[in-house]
């Protein structure tokens, strides 16, 4: 399949590094205007950079989505340079303390990987729909996780988070559906990216079982995740909305 996004403006957060700086590549490769966020100024500029010499029309801000005013300014900065808003990647999001049971679980962690995680998921939603009933109609494309679709023990916050986000993905499906807004969920399993080196460190024995446990014998690269979410973007997905799409290599097929 050659996705193609030419004439969309594409809006993508967290594009500092692994998953989101994948989908800023591929995005200009299809064609597509591209907007890049994230809170890490250097990682973003650098994928900007990366952005460019792909052959994209890009531009990176700077913005903490679990801020209501960075993200509505964020959006209102898009259409500025662009004159509308396409589509989204919501894909900024942290791993927060991993180990930990619940009874043992830190609150402030809790709270920070909900604010980023789900409310920030919802705040970018709030303001790209608004932005995209302008347009008359879009696609967003929401960030879960394998587990926002199964449990994962020792990380209560995560995966709370991630299960938040494939009910506002429902939800926002149904409420849009007539208004030609569609919005759906990748759900990655064990993919090559900083956040998986990081839980590797702490949680050392995942790294060892992880290409096992994948039924498939690997993981998963960012540039796979990437090609979903453009694929869910463009109009050769015109029928899916709503959709938590697993890819993960079998592994919520166990």
């Amino acid at each position: 399949m050659n996705i193609r996004l030419e004439d969309k403006v594409i809006l993508i957060t967290g594009g500092a590094s692994g998953m989101g700086r994948a989908t800023s590549i591929a995005a200009a490769r299809a064609g597509a205007k591209v907007a890049i966020c994230d809170v890490d100024g250097k990682g973003g500029e650098e994928t900007l950079g990366m952005t460019l010499a792909a052959g994209g029309d890009a531009f990176f801000s700077a913005c903490d989505v679990s801020s209501a005013a960075q993200v509505e300014a964020l959006v209102n900065q898009t259409v500025k340079k662009y004159g509308r808003l396409d589509c989204a990647a919501n894909i900024a999001g942290i791993e927060g303390k991993w180990g930990d049971h619940i009874a043992d679980a830190p609150e402030a962690n809790f709270d920070r990987v909900i604010a980023v995680n789900l409310k920030g998921v919802w705040l970018c939603m709030k303001y790209e729909i608004a932005q995209m009933l302008k347009n008359g109609g879009g696609s967003i494309v929401n960030l879960a996780s394998a587990a926002g679709l199964v449990a994962n023990p020792g990380s209560a916050a995560y995966g709370a988070s991630k299960h938040g986000v494939v009910g506002l993905t429902r939800t926002g499906a149904l409420e849009y559906a007539r208004q030609k807004i569609r919005v759906n969920a990748v759900c990655p399993g064990a993919i090559e990216t900083p956040m998986l080196s990081r839980i590797f460190d702490v949680v050392p024995h995942r790294g060892a079982r992880m290409a096992d446990i994948e039924p498939v014998g690997r993981l998963g690269t960012a540039d796979e995740i990437a090609a979903a979410v453009l694929w869910l973007c463009s109009d050769d997905s015109s029928f899916v909305t709503g959709a938590a799409l697993a890819v993960d290599g079998g592994l919520t097929a166990m």
